[in-house]
C-alpha cells in the first residue's frame, strides 16, 4: 500500500490511507523521518531516475547501431566481416561512459541555464562546445584506446594524433546542425554526431 497522495491533499477512501496519512503526519510532528517520494517531489525523483535510464540504454543502443553502420555502409564488411566484439565495445562504452556523463551534463547545464528561449539555447552550446566538448573528447579517445587494448604510451600518442582533428570536425558537424535545425533540437543532434566517431 502507498502513501503518496501526488502532490495534492488525498481525501482518505479507505482505513489504510487514513492509517498511512496518520502516519506520515504524527512523524513528521514528532521530528521523525517522513517516506520520501511521495508528491510531486517523489515522482520527479523518479522520472529523473527513468529519464537517466533511458538516456543510459539510448547511448548504448545508439553507439551500437552506429558500429555496426560504420562497419557495414563506411568499411563495407559485410556480414561475414563484422566484428563483433568490437561493437559490443561501443555498447559498453554508450552504457557505461557516453549515456551517464552527457546525460548527467545535460542535467547541470540545465540547472546552470534554466530556460528554453533561443538565447538560452545559443548559451548552453557555447558552454557545452567550450568547455564540455574538449573534455569529454579527450576521455572518450582516452576510453576507446583503452577498450582497444592500447597501452598508456600508445593510447597517449594516438590522443595526441586524433584530438584536433576530432575537435575540429565536432565543430564542424555542430555548426552544420545549427545552420539547418532549431536550436531547440541541438542535445538530440550532438548525441547523433557522437555515433560518428566510432
Amino acid at each position: 500500500m502507498s502513501c503518496q497522495s501526488h502532490g495534492e491533499v488525498a481525501q482518505p477512501h479507505s482505513l489504510g490511507q487514513r492509517h498511512c496519512e496518520s502516519s506520515t503526519r504524527h512523524l513528521a510532528a514528532a521530528g521523525g523521518p517522513v517516506p520520501q517520494g511521495s508528491g510531486a517531489a517523489g515522482r520527479q525523483g523518479q522520472e529523473d531516475t527513468l529519464a537517466a535510464e533511458g538516456a543510459v540504454l539510448v547511448a548504448g543502443a545508439l553507439m551500437g547501431a552506429g558500429d555496426v553502420i560504420a562497419q557495414q555502409l563506411v568499411e563495407q564488411r559485410g556480414l561475414q566481416g563484422h566484428h563483433g566484439p568490437r561493437t559490443l565495445k561501443m555498447m559498453v562504452i554508450g552504457f557505461c561512459f557516453v549515456g551517464p556523463v552527457v546525460g548527467g551534463w545535460y542535467k547541470i547545464l540545465d540547472q546552470l541555464i534554466p530556460g528554453t528561449t533561443k538565447v538560452v539555447a545559443v548559451k548552453k552550446m557555447v558552454l557545452d562546445q567550450g568547455g564540455f566538448a574538449p573534455c569529454f573528447l579527450g576521455c572518450f579517445l582516452a576510453i576507446t584506446g583503452a577498450m582497444n587494448g592500447l597501452s598508456v604510451e600508445e593510447n597517449w600518442s594516438k590522443i595526441q594524433q586524433d584530438y584536433t582533428d576530432a575537435l575540429l570536425t565536432n565543430y564542424c558537424a555542430r555548426c552544420r546542425s545549427v545552420r539547418c535545425y532549431r536550436l531547440e533540437l541541438l542535445p538530440v543532434l550532438e548525441s547523433k554526431s557522437d555515433v560518428r566517431w566510432l
